[in-house]
């Protein structure tokens, strides 16, 4: 009865949409899901995330559950996600999408978060990824290895650069700490938004230190292109 109440006073809303939820409806509203524009990329090997990386960097394989359109839909999960502390859209997406990348990642040993700088994480108080890993991790039974690469500069989020300045890596923002155990092992990244792939390849390269590494992608979204 209190939680009815709560929800009358303070109902909860769409973070797509922000109509307010009905109570069968969890996190978004029924309109929004069946709006959600799906890549359907895990069906195809070299598909259009794929393709952002040839020559870039060597992948066993590359995903994005959803197509990032500005004002869309997408992108308002994204902001609610990243800014508002709507950790439990990580979780969802995470649980949609870890049945369909069942069969595609079955060698891989280990899920890599890309990695937030410290001060990064004590300004926003979470990285926007984790829920998202923990979901995949959990229904696939792949641990997580969020000790493994790390952020050694930081800098304006990639929301506040042009295309241009997203690509020009000069000098790599990541690093890999790791031993003998580490080695031969397959990684798989996950992100929020793929766009120019930027943060990948720096990411990517750095695992690629630990000899013997392949490597795989996953991000809840691409940028439409």
């Amino acid at each position: 009865m209190l939680q009815n109440l709560i929800n009358l006073l303070f109902p909860k809303t769409c973070p797509g949409c922000t109509a307010s939820l009905e109570t069968h409806e969890h996190i978004l509203c029924t309109h929004c899901r069946h709006e959600l524009p799906l890549t359907r990329q895990h069906l195809v090997k070299e598909n259009d995330s794929y393709g952002k990386f040839y020559g870039r960097l060597p992948l066993e394989h590359i995903s994005a559950l959803l197509l990032f359109h500005k004002k869309g839909i997408v992108q308002q999960l994204i902001h609610h996600l990243k800014y508002k502390g709507h950790q439990e859209i990580g979780t969802l997406l995470g649980d949609w999408y870890a049945p369909d990348l069942r069969n595609s990642l079955i060698t891989v040993d280990a899920i890599i978060p890309v990695p937030l700088h410290p001060k990064r994480l004590r300004e926003r108080g979470y990285n926007q990824v984790t829920t998202f890993a923990s979901a995949l991790s959990r229904n696939l039974e792949i641990p997580i290895a969020d000790q493994l690469l790390f952020r050694t500069s930081y800098a304006k989020t990639q929301t506040q650069k042009n295309l241009f300045s997203r690509t020009e890596v000069r000098e790599s923002p990541f690093a890999a700490k790791f031993d003998t155990a580490d080695h031969n092992k397959h990684y798989l990244i996950v992100d929020d938004v793929l766009t120019s792939g930027a943060t990948m390849e720096a990411c990517g390269k750095a695992l690629l230190e630990i000899p013997g590494t392949k490597l795989s992608i996953v991000t809840m979204a691409v940028a439409h292109s």
